[in-house]
């Protein structure tokens, strides 16, 4: 990544604009150990905005109800808010229809559906399912499991040493095995972004089905699903914004139809006897049981919220201060950037010689900083650059601001001066 010059830096969005973003979150105004908040772990969950928040109270005070099953009014409203959050989740992804946006907890829950109801009737031994080394732990595990269920066999695609997807690789490894490329959109470990149209294009000219792991891009880059012609697409909505345990499966309809149910009880049936069950169309055929009534709902209103400042002026403005970081980090004696990739979203992995990273996130943390350590579930990407300790991640949003930026790297140069 090309440095910029920081004596001719100017914001992109104006201090007063990114103040009223701020404005909308009131945890931002917190103090921790006696410090103004300055919270950089948005890779790991983003901050709730009031309106997320005003969504889930006024479904709690005013709407509780189950949905789907009532006559009586609540219930009525309550069904007509939730369905009306999956109407915008589909607007808000470009898809085609309403039916192909499945609530489920999460990523990690819907990767585990995917796998199950449609890799593994379709496996057989000997079979390929393709990922990536930088991959999260919740887009490896699932295929290790089906897998070990069929027979078929897991190959990687492997990254290099700036953090890059390698495609001349991914092109070898597509064969006359493969069924299936599970690929990270953003890799949550190091930023990297990767050309998931090209990903896509190619695995269909093999025949082959594509889930893209959208848990780090869909709060920073535009997605739609039309577009790249991906077959599923994952994201969570804590990650966007929205509240945890709740996550979006989109998946095309003739494929979503084709799936048997990956869980089965009530709310997700037309009829039931004895000796056989009627399961209900997309997408109540995946929603067993009570479903997270607020939890979709306040997606609903997250993405909203996203839609109304915009994805590009967000993303503009997390582009500087990846940039501002990068450089001023690069500055700083024994600090090494892991993941240089030409093409990056807002996360800031990086190494100090001598400096395990859980104590540098330990004594930022006393300055009110808040970073993540480790190996952020990315254990073979960790293993790829030699890290058994992982690294120390500062992951950037749009409510940040350059002062925090400054804030970090002067803290960062000030560990370093402690362990010297």
């Amino acid at each position: 990544m090309e440095m910029p010059n920081l004596q001719t830096l100017r914001p992109v969005a104006s201090v007063a604009r990114v103040a009223r973003w701020r404005s909308e979150f009131p945890v931002l105004g917190e103090r921790v150990h006696g410090h103004a908040l300055a919270y950089l772990d948005n890779a790991a969950t983003t901050q709730k905005p009031q309106t997320v928040i005003d969504a889930v109270a006024r479904f709690y005070c005013h709407d509780n109800a189950n949905v789907h099953r009532g006559v009586h009014a609540m219930s009525q409203r309550a069904t007509d808010a939730f369905e009306a959050a999956r109407t915008r989740i589909q607007a808000f992804l470009r898809a085609a229809s309403a039916a192909e946006v499945i609530f489920v907890r999460g990523a990690t829950e819907a990767i585990n559906l995917v796998a199950q109801s449609y890799a593994r009737p379709r496996l057989a031994p000997g079979d390929e399912i393709l990922v990536s080394a930088m991959e999260h732990h919740s887009n490896i595990v699932p295929w290790q499991q089906v897998c070990r269920q069929t027979g078929a066999i897991l190959k990687v695609v492997p990254i290099n040493d700036a953090g890059e997807f390698c495609f001349p690789e991914y092109e070898r490894l597509l064969g006359a095995r493969t069924r299936l490329v599970a690929i990270a959109h953003v890799s949550n470990a190091l930023g990297s972004v990767t050309d998931i149209g090209r990903v896509i294009a190619l695995a269909h000219a093999a025949g082959v089905a594509v889930l893209v792991d959208g848990a780090q891009a869909i709060a920073h880059l535009p997605v739609d699903v039309r577009a790249l012609d991906c077959d599923f697409y994952v994201f969570s909505g804590h990650k966007c914004f929205g509240p945890t345990g709740i996550g979006v499966l989109f998946g095309k309809r003739e494929l979503l139809e084709a799936m048997p149910p990956w869980q089965a009880g009530g709310d997700m049936v037309r009829t039931v006897s004895f000796d056989r069950t009627e399961y209900l169309p997309i997408p109540h055929k995946f929603e067993a049981g009570t479903p997270d009534i607020c939890g979709a709902i306040g997606l609903g209103a997250a993405v909203d919220f996203v839609s109304a400042i915009g994805l590009d002026a967000m993303a503009a403005h997390e582009q500087q201060l990846l940039e501002h970081a990068t450089a001023r980090m690069a500055r700083i004696p024994g600090v090494r950037i892991i993941g240089t990739a030409r093409h990056k979203a807002s996360i800031l992995s990086f190494v100090m010689e001598g400096v395990h990273p859980h104590d540098i996130g330990s004594i930022l943390d006393r300055e009110g900083i808040a970073i993540r350590t480790g190996h952020h579930c990315a254990m073979p990407a960790m293993e790829h650059f030699g890290l058994p300790g992982g690294t120390a991640r500062a992951s950037f949003a749009f409510y940040n601001t350059l002062e925090e930026i400054d804030q970090l790297s002067e803290a960062v140069r000030r560990v370093r001066e402690l362990f010297q």
